[in-house]
């Protein structure tokens, strides 16, 4: 059972996991976790689950799929859907989600629950749900030299935000202030499922799946590392912005269908994840977070 507090709501909640059963067998079981290892943590199998979604014969799912999960349509663009995929990448009615205007205010950048922690080094583990992770890892460094090992180091001692979408989720993901890209590059791994039943089994998912990876320099929260964690059955991770030039609230990108997370790590003392956040966290639970909600405050100059 995942319990997740809802801020929106002020109360806790049960998760209602889609395909709960099969993520306890395939990393709870020795054979289930033989064919999560061999077969479906591999990419040709995402990826070729990812076009059935994309097809026309997976428009049957979509009904059954907004009964069982009590999607609240009403949030969303009216539309046709020819695919399931259409469906999970549908976006929210303009006015639905306004994304926080105080500049000292960094908005939530993905609807989604939240873990929240004011410092993460090399030297901290992080076992709130099995997780144990360090910048130079989540950025593709592991224990090497070089670039990638550069590329971490302004993050150590820095802040970290890891935002879990679930399949019933919008699955859009957007910046969280003005600023410009200073790089991108992807970082090849396994596509493990990133539901917490998977993590208390492997720790180290968010640190070896798939990852599309971000530099942002931001207006009000200096540098930021922006990644994108691919997961069991995500056929893509698809970039919708095209300038180097980015602002608050805008479109970063999607996942296609599956469960999916994206992490945020800040410069040290850059600015700092919202209490309420941050002490859900320190007694393993997530917070779920509507896109744009302020998640955490700058403490640069004004």
């Amino acid at each position: 059972m995942i319990r997740v507090w809802n801020r929106a709501e002020n109360r806790e909640d049960v998760e209602q996991v889609y395909g709960e059963g099969l993520v306890n067998w395939l990393y709870g079981s020795p054979s289930g976790r033989h064919l999560a290892d061999h077969v479906l943590s591999r990419p040709f199998f995402s990826a070729a689950y990812g076009r059935y979604q994309d097809s026309r014969f997976s428009r049957h799912k979509i009904l059954p799929f907004i009964r069982d999960f009590a999607i609240p349509m009403a949030e969303y663009e009216s539309a046709e859907y020819g695919s399931f995929n259409e469906f999970f990448i549908r976006k929210f009615r303009p006015g639905a989600r306004p994304f926080a205007t105080d500049p000292g205010r960094m908005p939530a950048f993905a609807e989604a629950r939240y873990l929240a922690y004011e410092a993460v080094s090399s030297g901290s583990t992080y076992p709130v749900k099995g997780l144990r992770l360090t910048p130079a890892a989540i950025l593709g460094a592991g224990e090497d030299a070089g670039p990638a090992r550069e590329t971490a180091a302004p993050f150590e001692g820095g802040p970290m935000l890891i935002a879990r979408l679930c399949p019933t989720d919008y699955h859009r993901f957007h910046f969280p202030d003005d600023g410009e890209v200073v790089n991108q590059y992807r970082v090849g791994g396994a596509l493990h499922s990133v539901n917490p039943v998977a993590l208390r089994y492997r720790e180290d998912i968010l640190a070896t799946n798939e990852r599309q990876v971000s530099l942002l320099r931001t207006r009000n929260f200096g540098l930021l590392a922006y990644v994108e964690v691919g997961a069991l059955c995500v056929g893509r991770i698809v970039q919708t912005y095209s300038a180097k030039d980015f602002s608050r609230g805008q479109e970063k990108g999607y996942f296609l269908f599956g469960a999916s997370t994206v992490i945020v790590l800040g410069e040290r003392g850059a600015w700092r994840p919202d209490d309420d956040l941050s002490q859900r966290t320190s007694v393993g639970c997530e917070t779920l977070v509507r896109l744009g909600q302020p998640i955490a405050g700058s403490r640069r100059p004004a």
